[in-house]
């Protein structure tokens, strides 16, 4: 009974420590070591076999007389547990892990921290009946694990290998963590070795019984598509090696890269479940990977291209032959990984696509136009390729001729060569010139067109290509009308500026595929040469202090955005819509913070006012929470966004915990506060920074009562780790630790927040980084 009532105790404490922050849950690891031992002793005879019964489980989870007995089979091994332990005696720490509260958060702790083979073989067990949206979002600290710990690796290695039977998406952000991570690169480390089974395409779910599967001819070649109707065939190629996936897979100039080769959708049973509306699943054995597996591969070799330009005049005429030679091969069942809706994408619209601000690397914008799906994408046929006019489908045959001539360094000519007089203009092109024509009647500044026309009429006669005549009135009148001019030193900053929505309408009205129902626009920021990994780790800090927040009821506001890591150089982030930087802001509209608000917003007394002064005060507060625990450095004013709502938001978090630009070490201050941000909240002493304040205060609070979760999630990463925020070793994550400051009371807190609101208000270095940063970079 004495048990029993200890028993009781401890769930207690460890329910009350979600709620009052009293007890943590690295506290509570503490306190049931002990009951590891015990745990193990019993689950090594009783869980082993359990996890394999799932991963059976997993693979035939339609055939509803296994679930029964599945179901009955796991009550049976926990009732063998529960009399192991004695009715009397049964270990809180089993019951702790069969509790409403044990969820994953708790469950990568005890990956981490615990060295029983017992109880690791549980809770890889019990991941199985966790959300899969749960375990994904620990998924970078599930791979690092996984590579570096043998023991964890053979708990785990079920459930990942069941989950990527099941969904292609979760196989390849598998393949691309593991990738990341993986530094030793022998064929027998595990890591290597889970990667090269995944992209084997041997992990695929059990087909159905041969008489319900569809038989396919050998003989049975797909036909030639609208995609490759206008594709000219090489020499020394022919049509038969342009449609097979094992010759096109990859190579953008057979307009079929991104093509796996499925011909289920072609054959007859195909096409009649097709017509009745009936789901179609591939029996052929197509990969299921390899095709969005070289779309991101192509994406993230742009980038790389790109650098290699000197001028960003020359990167954007590039960037956009580019994405038009992706164009050729799209529709595909592709898609971009960063956003969570199923979409497969039809289109990229070449001009929609921007460079932005980067001294040396080349990071691009990119829109791309997608239908929604529902279910299974390899399920779903591909859309019918459209295309607007007659001479967009010449420009791609010349683009297709044009791109096998190339450099030795591989270099697509951007300026192709006029065939003849007759091809140098068309009836749409007059068109276009009609619709320029009165636009130009509404607005009566020139451009360089009409500037070097003028010019030329008293001097020598100028010739200009109709092509670049043709592209340059096109982006007159497709320009996004917005309030910032178009710089060529900054393209980023007009496309940025243009509200989302109406560049949705914008895109959508000049596409062939508007008119399909579930028609989206996606985006996607591609980024080469930059480690993500420390982006991704501090945007999983930042969906959790945005969970705990919320569940203290603390106002604060971040905007977390996802992060796809492909490998330890390139990745997609996943862009913020109607957001600009504030030097963008300070550049563009020659103006203050706060004469910026009073223009966007009205007067200070008007609603619109108060509630962005609001908006910014409450994210204010929140992104110096985050910056103080993190030590983000590098924050000027390019790494600081403002949204259309008035929160502010930062990005880049490229230098956080032990490391700072050129390990200088040179921003001192706690956060990011300068005197603009304070006039916004009403300046010194006003309510509105009095409230900033107390939300600090407050946010700090509650995350000290989760410190554990937080600090184990960065914790986990530094296992093994060469990322250089841990350069300084075991103390990063101390002093990670001690900026929770467990040892104050909340009144030593409020005169800690006191104290650093000051210091950052006042801090010398701030001001000295924005001006370091304005002489080199031109940031304001």
């Amino acid at each position: 009974m004495e048990v029993c009532a200890n028993v009781d105790h401890c769930l207690h404490q460890k329910a009350t420590s979600e709620t009052s922050g009293e007890k943590s849950n690295g506290e509570i690891r503490t306190d049931v070591a002990v009951e590891e031992t015990k745990l193990s002793s019993v689950s090594n005879s009783v869980i082993i076999p359990k996890i394999v019964e799932n991963g059976i489980h997993a693979e035939n989870s339609e055939k509803s007389n296994e679930n029964e007995a599945t179901t009955k089979k796991r009550e049976q091994e926990e009732e063998n547990v529960r009399r192991a332990f004695g009715p009397s005696r049964e270990s809180w720490l089993l019951r702790l892990f069969e509790c409403k509260l044990f969820d994953m958060s708790i469950a990568i702790t005890y990956l981490f921290k615990s060295k029983e083979p017992g109880v690791l073989s549980y809770i890889g067990n019990r991941m199985f009946s966790f959300n899969p949206s749960d375990v994904d979002f620990y998924l970078p600290q599930i791979v690092n694990l996984y590579i570096h710990c043998s023991d964890v690796a053979e708990a785990l290695q079920t459930y990942l290998i069941s989950r990527c039977r099941e969904c292609p998406q979760f196989s390849l952000q598998l393949v691309w963590l593991l990738t990341s991570f993986c530094t030793d690169n022998r064929k027998k480390s595990l890591g290597v070795k889970l990667k090269n089974l995944i992209l084997s395409e041997e992990l695929k779910l059990k087909l159905p019984p041969l008489q319900n599967r569809v038989h396919v001819k050998k003989s049975h070649h797909r036909s030639y598509s609208d995609a490759t109707g206008c594709l000219q065939v090489m020499p020394g190629s022919s049509a038969a090696n342009l449609l097979n996936p094992s010759k096109t897979l990859g190579d953008l100039s057979s307009g079929h890269a991104f093509d796996n080769g499925c011909i289920c959708f072609k054959s007859c049973a195909g096409i009649c479940n097709d017509l009745r509306g009936e789901k179609i699943t591939c029996h052929c054995g197509a990969p299921r990977l390899t095709a969005e597996y070289e779309f991101v591969k192509h994406l993230i070799s742009i980038g790389a291209r790109l650098q290699t330009f000197p001028s960003k005049d020359i990167k954007s005429q590039r960037l956009m032959a580019e994405l038009s030679m992706l164009n050729l091969n799209l529709p595909a069942r592709v898609w971009l990984p960063i956003h969570s809706f199923k979409h497969m994408i039809i289109r990229v619209p070449p001009g929609a696509a921007v460079l932005l601000n980067s001294k040396d690397k080349a990071p691009y914008l990119v829109y791309m136009e997608a239908v929604e799906v529902f279910g299974d994408i390899n399920s779903i046929p591909i859309p019918t390729k459209l295309s607007n006019t007659l001479r967009q489908t010449r420009s791609e045959e010349n683009l297709l001729n044009f791109s096998h001539h190339r450099s030795s360094s591989g270099n697509i000519n951007l300026i192709p060569p006029v065939d003849d007089d007759n091809d140098c203009w068309t009836q749409e092109d007059d068109d276009i010139s009609s619709q320029y024509r009165c636009a130009k009647n509404v607005n009566k500044d020139r451009d360089t067109i009409s500037q070097v026309s003028q010019d030329s009429s008293a001097g020598e006669a100028v010739f200009v290509a109709a092509g670049d005549i043709r592209r340059r009135l096109t982006e007159s009148i497709n320009a996004p009308k917005t309030n910032f001019a178009l710089d060529p030193e900054d393209p980023s900053a007009a496309v940025l500026k243009e509200p989302w929505d109406e560049k949705v309408m914008r895109i959508r009205e000049s596409s062939p595929y508007g008119h399909l129902q579930e028609w989206r626009l996606i985006a996607a920021i591609v980024k080469c040469g930059d480690d993500l990994r420390q982006e991704m780790m501090a945007y999983q800090f930042l969906v959790s202090l945005q969970k705990i927040w919320e569940q203290e009821g603390v106002p604060l506001w971040v905007r977390p955005y996802k992060i796809l890591v492909t490998s330890s150089d390139s990745g997609l982030i996943e862009p913020i819509v109607n957001a600009i930087s504030v030097h963008q802001v300070k550049k563009h509209s020659k103006m203050s913070l706060l004469d910026y608000f009073l223009k966007e917003f009205g007067s200070t007394v008007s609603e619109a006012f108060l509630t962005a002064q609001r908006n910014f005060v409450q994210s204010c507060a929140a992104y110096s929470v985050v910056t103080y625990l993190l030590q983000v450095k590098d924050r000027h004013n390019g790494n600081i966004l403002l949204d259309s709502e008035g929160h502010i938001i930062h990005i880049d978090f490229g230098f956080i915990l032990s490391t700072s630009p050129k390990n200088l070490g040179f921003e001192n201050s706690p956060f990011k506060l300068t005197l603009e941000f304070v006039e916004v909240m009403g300046g010194i002493g006003s309510d509105m920074f009095e409230y900033f304040k107390i939300l600090i205060l407050q946010g700090l609070i509650a995350a000290r009562k989760h410190h554990e979760r937080l600090v184990t999630l960065v914790e986990i990463l530094q296992t093994n780790s060469q990322l250089p925020c841990f350069k300084t070793g075991p103390s990063t994550i101390k002093a990670l630790r001690e900026r929770f400051h467990m040892n104050l009371t909340e009144e030593q807190l409020q005169l800690l927040v006191n104290n650093m609101v000051d210091d950052s208000l006042h801090s010398l270095t701030t001001r000295l980084y924005d001006g370091f940063q304005y002489l080199t970079n031109g940031i304001l």
